[in-house]
């Protein structure tokens, strides 16, 4: 593939493979899988659990590093940066939202989504405002102030999603992002989602088991024999 199309792609797999030492054998994952998404573009992931979906994201995510081939960030070689660059990239090109929403704590609602922004460089002046923002996009600006552990499941995932949001990312993951709401806020919140993906110009590759969700994105992607095929 050429540079100019590679810098043209937001998240680009070139011949991943991902393997793991299982006792005396190696227990292959992915295998020499190739997948492209464009700036603006959502893919939903659907596959059935325990083919590699959580190790996708992850490499995806430069949380884990390919056994061969490489993930490229916004045509940026990964394969032989340090951690120390990866997790720049991460902390200033991915949006991560899992579904459970892993919030600190100790920090207010507003706290959480502004943290990742204190720690790229932004002023906290402007780092609540987009938090604020966000975070009444979602629904949640009621509790701007609260304790995660004084919010439901629902306020504290739509946090959560506020928060990978945060850095305007052009890269988000997600991995089942609606999973423990239920329908109907779950709709609200993904059609909320999808309107800040597209409005910032990002790329979302996002895991699900919720069929209407995958059917409202671009495309559908699967896993099969350890590599991603349409669906």
């Amino acid at each position: 593939m050429s540079e100019a199309v590679s810098r043209a792609l937001t998240l680009e797999l070139q011949q991943v493979s991902r393997s793991y030492r299982s006792g005396d054998d190696d227990l292959t994952i992915l295998k020499e899988t190739d997948f492209a998404l464009h700036p603006g573009e959502m893919v939903a992931l659907v596959a059935p659990s325990g083919t590699g979906k959580s190790t996708l994201l992850h490499l995806a995510g430069l949380l884990e590093a390919p056994s061969r081939g490489d993930v490229l960030i916004n045509g940026k070689e990964t394969r032989r940066l340090g951690e120390a660059g990866r997790t720049a990239l991460r902390r200033d090109e991915i949006g991560f939202v899992y579904q459970f929403h892993h919030l600190l704590g100790e920090f207010t609602a507003c706290e959480n989504v502004m943290l990742p922004q204190l720690a790229a460089g932004q002023s906290p002046r402007d780092a609540r405002q987009r938090a604020e923002d966000l975070l009444g996009r979602f629904g949640v600006q009621h509790r701007l102030e609260s304790l995660p552990g004084r919010m439901s499941g629902g306020e504290q995932q739509r946090t959560a999603i506020a928060r990978a949001l945060a850095n305007a990312p052009s890269l988000l993951l997600a991995d089942e992002p609606t999973g423990n709401l239920d329908v109907k806020t779950a709709d609200l919140v993904f059609g909320e989602l999808t309107r800040v993906v597209r409005q910032e110009g990002a790329a979302a590759l996002v895991a699900t088991h919720n069929e209407a969700l995958a059917a409202s994105m671009d495309r559908t992607v699967t896993l099969r024999d350890g590599k991603i095929v349409p669906f």
